[in-house]
């Protein structure tokens, strides 16, 4: 279960920092609450489109891409609202980097907890 009351760790920021060093703040422009995840807000306010979403994941090593894995199996990383498109970005990572069988499991993550509305079917090749 995902916790709405989650503050972003400072190791969170650093990765989030990495990943889209323009972020300027930590609150969602749109919402005006803060950020409590990592993924959603690279993929939705910073990445232009799926190329550069896979540039800027390219960038995380194996060990900052394993802490990106274990908070979302704990349940402190929310996939919900990232779209499809780039979580399938995302999963070809992982599967490249981590397995498949992580990448299995985080597709199986990702579709039983879709906070927005259901769209195109994600096939792990």
């Amino acid at each position: 279960m995902i916790s709405l009351v989650r503050e972003l760790s400072t190791k969170d920021i650093e990765l989030l920092k990495k990943l889209a060093p323009e972020c300027a703040g930590l609150v969602c422009s749109g919402s005006r609450a803060p950020y409590r995840s990592i993924l959603p807000p690279v993929s939705n306010h910073y990445s232009r489109d799926e190329e550069d979403f896979r540039r800027r994941m390219s960038l995380l090593d194996t060990g900052e891409l394993a802490y990106l894995v274990s908070l979302i199996r704990n349940g402190e990383e929310s996939l919900g609202c990232v779209p499809p498109q780039y979580i399938e970005v995302f999963l070809g990572i992982v599967e490249e980097k981590m397995g498949t069988q992580t990448a299995e499991e985080l597709l199986m993550v990702y579709l039983s907890g879709r906070e927005c509305p259901p769209g195109n079917v994600i096939d792990l090749k």
